[in-house]
């Protein structure tokens, strides 16, 4: 059974061991551990919702959403939020 310990760069290692377990990929488990370690510190993004739609789109593109350009604001959220 191949292991689930996160490499060095995750920032909550107990967070990412909870979500591997849980069936996460080490991908978005790695991407919610270092969040949510983010989110404690404060972190200084806005809401998606205060993102004006281009902005949205970039971030988008740059996690490699499958049909954003198709997408309203409202559905480029919730597929930034679910990815």
């Amino acid at each position: 059974m191949p292991s689930k310990k996160p490499g060095p760069s995750v920032k909550d290692k107990e967070t990412y061991e909870a979500l591997r377990e849980d069936g996460a990929s080490k991908e978005k488990a790695a991407r919610i551990a270092n969040a949510q370690g983010a989110s404690k510190k404060g972190g200084k993004s806005e809401p998606y919702e205060e993102w004006r739609k281009d902005e949205l789109y970039d971030r988008a593109r740059e996690i490699g959403i499958a049909g954003r350009s198709d997408m309203t604001k409202p559905q480029l959220i919730e597929a930034l939020r679910s990815h």
